[in-house]
């Protein structure tokens, strides 16, 4: 396994525990100064690597293509930025009550579609 797995397993580790204790110790909508913007960091950085964590297990496990182990982790780095990007979005149309679920459905397709003119 390269080192920046291990990194990002370390990452993933510290960014749930860091969400845990913002979920649990102070409330993002009763002191939203404070705690919301901890509150969206450690969302983004908890999907960011679970999702390239799952995502590089993914791409491993089902051999679309003929990448090597390096590739497939960039390749899973970027998407797990992308899961995250699109998730923080949602929150966020839902914290100002914007948000339905084609808006939702929108957000997550858009994002699809970058990723894919990416592979190209």
């Amino acid at each position: 396994m390269p080192p920046l797995l291990y990194a990002i397993l370390a990452a993933a580790l510290l960014s749930g525990t860091s969400l845990l204790a913002i979920l649990l110790r102070v409330s993002p909508l009763t002191a939203p100064t404070q705690a919301l913007p901890a509150f969206f960091a450690s969302v983004f950085l908890t999907v960011a690597t679970v999702g390239t964590l799952l995502l590089f297990v993914l791409w491993k496990c089902v051999p679309v293509h003929a990448w090597s182990e390096g590739k497939i982790l960039g390749v899973s780095v970027r998407q797990g930025l992308f899961l995250a990007v699109a998730v923080i979005l949602v929150l966020i149309f839902y914290l100002l009550a914007m948000l339905t679920w084609w808006i939702g459905l929108l957000i997550f397709l858009v994002f699809l579609l970058i990723e894919l003119a990416l592979d190209r």
